[in-house]
Parts: structure tokens; sequence; C-alpha cells
């Protein structure tokens, strides 16, 4: 495919995505992967076992390959080369509070780096990843490395990134990340992502979903708070989709420690007694989350549980042998990996993860759709890679879907869409249950919530960009 700009479909495809979020003060290293054991893919080899996708492999989906041979040339800017183009990635597998934490991201794009570069790289150069493990504390550390030596990073995902910002928009690092998660990252400048998720904006079709299934508890709303830092703005920035649904939010005035409890009997009590009937959990899942939900079970608390799309995780549902979360719902952005057989791009994606021994799931998805937003840039600047007309090219997509692991959304104008489906889990497994045909999902304009300015916790201009690190010297578009 010649264009940048791809065609709209209303299967098999779900909506943008929202971050993990998760901030932790456990200090760790934050390392590239050919010193600190991370998955570093050198320029040349594919970084994956002999049996990854063939060279042949000329689509993704329903997306034509943006990988292959070709003539490109020349040094035309910081980490690219005549033979080569280096790219950071990395994620937070190193935290100590939660080992391995979104190890699929860093994953994904090990593979899709080896996968590309088996076809022959983009435009013939190879692509070099410089992987970097956060740590969760250090991505400060991380983002000074990519600034010294890559030309943009690529499919990483931080959970901490806001507090690396201004490193990276002071040395204009444009980046095409898997998530965004601080409000100054979401709208920051020269950062472009398949799956937008703005400060301004949130998505309300699990809420609209729930509400038409679960009438009974559209009186009794609240939200599962934490002392997360980031909670307050998930709550701001929610409430507005969750009263557009017709639920009132009640305040429980329960404050749980993200970083967990000895017991959670008396919480689950308190919460009981509020007489929620339906929660919006907004940790990641782990020992917080099956915490208070098995004590919710305990007292007999029959009360419905909303996650964002993080909430689909295997090992979440792996625990799930008593049934405590049978009444889990989660608000699924992709397809799931359940619908792989009736979503090629979702089988591809398993396979090429398969081939590389790489961890998969959702998040995973979006760092590979993001690789291949970036790669597809890429290849259309041919011999004038720079970040400039990467910045240029990134701007003007305005529907990108990854060849179908996701709905078309707006990169180029940090937009998502106004479609999702609900997935639930029922033992240990995972289905989609909204809408009920497999590999579809619901759309509509209402599903799209604009947030007011009170929820953003942040300041944005009027291109809807975050001010509080711009400089005059960041990358703009030029076309």
């Amino acid at each position: 495919m010649s264009s940048l700009t791809l065609s709209r479909t209303r299967t098999g495809l779900v909506a943008a995505a929202t971050a993990v979020l998760l901030v932790a003060t456990t200090a760790c290293g934050a390392s590239r992967g050919d010193s600190g054991g991370g998955p570093s893919v050198p320029a040349g080899t594919n970084g994956a076992s002999s049996g990854a996708t063939s060279s042949t492999t000329a689509t993704f989906g329903t997306l034509q390959s943006p990988c292959g041979k070709g003539d490109a040339s020349g040094a035309t800017d910081q980490g690219v080369t005549d033979s080569a183009i280096t790219i950071g990635y990395g994620d937070d597998r190193g935290f100590t509070g939660q080992p391995g934490l979104d190890q699929e991201i860093g994953d994904a794009t090990k593979a899709m780096i080896a996968w590309c570069n088996q076809q022959g790289g983009i435009n013939g150069r190879q692509v070099t990843g410089d992987f970097y493990d956060a740590a969760m504390t250090q991505t400060e550390t991380a983002m000074q490395s990519a600034c010294k030596r890559d030309f943009m990073l690529v499919g990483e995902g931080w959970a901490n990134d806001e507090s690396a910002e201004q490193t990276r928009v002071d040395c204009n690092l444009a980046a095409v990340p898997a998530f965004a998660v601080g409000p100054d990252v979401s709208n920051g400048p020269m950062l472009y992502t398949a799956a937008p998720v703005p400060v301004d904006y949130q998505p309300a079709t699990t809420f609209f979903q729930l509400a038409q299934h679960f009438p009974q508890t559209k009186d009794a709303f609240a939200f599962l708070n934490t002392t997360l830092p980031v909670n307050a703005s998930i709550v701001a920035r929610s409430t507005p989709a969750v009263e557009a649904a017709g639920f009132k939010v009640i305040n429980c005035g329960v404050t749980l420690n993200y970083m967990g409890e000895p017991n959670y009997l008396p919480f689950a009590q308190r919460l009981k007694a509020c007489g929620a009937k339906i929660f919006y959990i907004t940790n990641s899942p782990g020992p917080v989350v099956e915490g208070i939900i098995s004590a919710l079970a305990q007292v007999g608390d029959k009360a419905l549980f909303v996650m964002q799309h993080n909430g689909y995780d295997e090992n979440f549902a792996k625990w799930n042998t008593a049934g405590y979360a049978d009444n889990v719902y989660v608000e699924s952005e992709f397809q799931p990996m359940e619908n792989a057989s009736v979503v090629p791009a979702v089988q591809q994606y398993l396979d090429i993860l398969k081939a590389s021994g790489g961890k998969t799931g959702l998040l995973g998805m979006a760092a590979a759709s993001s690789f291949l937003l970036w790669a597809t840039a890429a290849k259309a600047c041919g011999s004038t890679l720079t970040r400039q007309c990467m910045i240029d090219k990134l701007s003007a997509v305005h529907e990108w879907t990854g060849g179908g692991l996701h709905a078309p959304t707006d990169p180029g104008g940090n937009q998502l869409a106004d479609c999702d489906m609900t997935l639930k889990m029922t033992g240990t497994s995972w289905a989609q249950v909204y809408p009920a045909e497999q590999g579809k999902f619901d759309c509509d304009a209402k599903y799209l919530v604009k947030v007011p300015a009170s929820g953003w916790n942040t300041t944005l201009n009027s291109d809807r960009i975050a001010t509080k690190f711009l400089t005059s010297g960041i990358i703009k578009p030029q076309s």
C-alpha cells in the first residue's frame, strides 16, 4: 500500500488503547538489552528463532507490509546510516514490585523488528533495536540514553513516562509508543501512537453496554480508588463517560494502597456497606486487584467490576480458579487473542511472537501496531529519512487499524475511535460478550465523550498539544 491512509472497516477491529497505570518508588536500573539482559536486536539479525515468519510475507493482516528490500541511502539523521536505522524501545519488566511488568511490549517490538528485517528492513536498511528496561523508576535514565543514540522511540511503553517527557521534548526525540500514560505525554508534541489516549476524550462503549445489560446497577457506580498517583486523573477523565452512559457515581470513601494491604476484609466490608453495584478498578491485575475481589466475594458482595483493557491478562485468568472474578468485565480496544480464528492480524501477531519466544498480550498488540505505523511512515520517507519527514508523514495518518488488530483510529489527529467491545472472564478463560458476534465491535458517535478541561490534569493549546514541556525548538509538521 503506497498511501499512509488505510481503509476504515467495521468488522474484526477494535478501538484505541488506554495505558497500564502504575507508579512506584522502588529503585531499579535502566539499561539497553545488550548490557541488561533485555531483548536486544542487532542490525542484520532477525532476533528470533529460525521458525520466524518468512521473508516472503507481504502483508500483516489487511495491511501491505511496509518492510522490504530497497536502495535507500544516506546518514540522514541521528541513528540512520546507509544500511541501518537504530530505534529505541522498552518496557518496565525489571520493576521489582511486579517482575515482568509489560514484558509483552518489548517482546512484541523485538519480534516485529525481526519480522521486518527478514523481509529486507525498511527500503533495504536493517532495523536495529536498543532495548531499555525503565523498571518503573528509571525512565529518565532510559530517555537520556535514547536521546544520545536513537533515531526515534518506537513501540515503547513506560508507565512512568511523564517523568522523562521534558528530556524527550528537549532532545526532539520523536516517538510512536505502544501507549502513553501521563497527561503531558498523551497529548505531547512529536508523538503519534497507533492507539491514541488523549486527555480530552474518553471512550464510553463498555459503560453503555453494561448500562444496557445491567440496568439495576445504574444508580450505584463507584470507583475503586487507590493511592496510585494518577488515580485522581483516571477518575476525573472517566466520570463524564460513566455519567454519559446513565450511571450515578457514588463515593464509598475507600482508598487502597496500590502497593498492597495486609488484610482486605475491612475494606471489603466498607465497600459492601456502601451499596455500590458496579466498581471501576483502576489498577492493573495483580495482588491488589486479586486481594480486594477475593475479600468482596468472602463478604458476599455481588457487585460487578469493570476494568480498562489492561485487565485482560492471562495470569489474572489463571488466578480465577475459585470464580471470584467471574463478574469482571473489561473494555477492550483491541481484538482479544481468543478472536484469532476470525481476525487474521491477531493470528499473525501470535505466530510472530511464538516464533520469537515472546510473551503475548493486548499491550503487545499495541506495540506491534505502533511499529507498523512507524515502519509505514519510514518507508514513505525513503532516502529522506529524517525526524522532520517522519513527523510530516505520521501527522497525515488519519485512519489506522494495524492491519486489523484494533479499530480505525486517528494517530495524526491524536483521536481514538468511537468503538469498543467488552470481554468477560469466566473461570480461567476470557471471551467477547458484547457485541455477541465474535470479532465485531460496537460503534456509535455517542461513545466518544468529551472530557471537560477540569479533568485533563494539564493545559492544552489550540492544537490540543500539552503545553507544560513545550519548547520553541520542537519539530512541527510542515505539511
